[in-house]
């Protein structure tokens, strides 16, 4: 267990709060010194189990960001993303395993994981990994997103008409594939307000209230 003063909430002066809950003892403290190495991220927690990562929770420590295997002693990454979820709603959790079976993806996710990573994963694509998630995205690669797919593929539920422009299914498209707002706005050359009202305009016609909740939807019924 390492513990660099993680007493606090949110971030260690002007760098992210990150806890990493991992079982392989050199795994958890490479990507530990690589996140203090980065200037903009602290490792204020390194555990091998989640019950640990929960402990600290109720000590009131709060990460911003928390690194999960699954595959770990004692509770499982799936139960240990849902708990850390409930008791830190702010909180995001991004996964890191060995795990690439559909069923596991599709349960982090449902879980509320905002991001999936496969090991080996270079500490350059774990650092992105991490902002893109500050960043309002969802880090997965296409290999991942194609499992979902997948998973979703198989369910027989007939195409909607929800009357979506061609420019919103353009943001729509761009949402499930992990993009922020801001990067939204940065590819289609709108303005980040343009962009604000679009997708309000695509969640009143999906009958949504969240951009998960328009992902979600817009997976389960094919609409792309």
């Amino acid at each position: 267990m390492i513990n660099r003063d993680g007493h606090g909430n949110g971030t260690h002066g002007d760098r992210t709060h990150v806890w990493i809950v991992e079982d392989n003892a050199f795994l958890r403290e490479t990507l530990a010194e690589v996140l203090d190495a980065q200037g903009w991220a602290r490792c204020t927690l390194a555990v091998e189990t989640c019950e640990e990562a929960l402990e600290a929770l109720g000590r009131g420590d709060v990460p911003e960001v928390v690194l999960m295997d699954l595959g770990l002693p004692g509770m499982d990454g799936l139960e240990g993303i849902a708990r850390i979820k409930a008791a830190s709603p702010a909180s995001h959790v991004i996964v890191v395993t060995v795990h690439e079976d559909r069923e596991k993806i599709f349960e982090a996710l449902c879980a509320g994981a905002s991001g999936y990573l496969l090991k080996p994963a270079a500490s350059s694509e774990v650092a992105d990994a991490i902002r893109t998630t500050l960043d309002g995205g969802s880090p997965i690669n296409a290999f991942i997103a194609r499992k979902v797919l997948s998973l979703f593929g198989e369910f027989a539920v007939p195409r909607a008409d929800y009357c979506l422009t061609a420019r919103e299914r353009e943001i729509l498209e761009l949402l499930t594939n992990g993009r922020s707002q801001k990067r939204i706005a940065a590819e289609l050359g709108l303005s980040p307000h343009t962009v604000d009202t679009h997708l309000r305009n695509i969640y009143a016609k999906l009958q949504v209230h969240s951009r998960t909740a328009a992902v979600a939807k817009a997976l389960r019924e094919r609409l792309l």
